[in-house]
């Protein structure tokens, strides 16, 4: 696994503006991947595939990872990406809208890392706990967008997103299959734990 080259997409993307995971988001997840040594990922949101490789550094070369990306031109970058940092065998990157291919995955995944429209978050975390089993962890990012989730945000720009993310939230603390802890960690961090 080539670092340097790792370290290269993550500059460029922080050049380019192109949301990445979060260092300490990173930090936190790296806990659970170390520990858990998980054989497959599901990851929604690829964007440029900095976090599916941050993932196979962390969990190990046993993982395979299943991630999905909307953008044709951001999914293409990735699939480069990846082979440059050699790791190719264990990332799947598929390209098309989530919200239509989740429903057609049939596995089961041991982590599922929600990172994508943050208006379909509700939509993302019903596919994630159909595809789960005990024990699966799911994490959320970017669950308090700004800040706007925990205050009394209400302009119209972002009102969609900020409400989606307030109903992911309390379908994932509610949910009693699910165990849910909220970190201000980032952009928020919701990590739930099947049950």
């Amino acid at each position: 696994m080539n670092l340097d080259v790792l370290e290269k997409v993550k500059k460029k993307a922080l050049d380019e503006h192109i949301p990445i995971i979060m260092d300490e988001t990173l930090e936190i997840i790296k806990e659970y991947l170390e520990k858990e040594k998980p054989n497959r990922i599901l990851e929604i949101g690829t964007a440029v595939g900095y976090s599916a490789s941050q993932f196979v550094r962390l969990a190990g070369n046993q993982v395979k990872i299943d991630t999905i990306e909307l953008d044709e031109n951001r999914a293409n970058e990735a699939i480069e990406n990846i082979k440059n940092i050699g790791i190719s065998e264990n990332i799947n990157v598929i390209i098309g809208n989530a919200v239509d291919i989740l429903p057609t995955l049939s596995k089961t995944y041991d982590v599922v890392f929600i990172d994508a429209n943050k208006g379909k978050y509700p939509v993302f975390l019903k596919e994630a706990i159909r595809m789960s089993h005990k024990g699966t962890i799911i994490f959320a990012d970017n669950i308090l967008y700004k800040g706007y989730v925990l205050s009394d945000y209400n302009k119209h720009k972002q009102r969609t997103a900020v409400r989606h993310l307030r109903e992911y939230i309390a379908d994932s603390i509610e949910n009693e299959n699910l165990n849910t802890q909220i970190l201000k960690v980032g952009d928020g961090l919701a990590i739930s734990i099947v049950k």
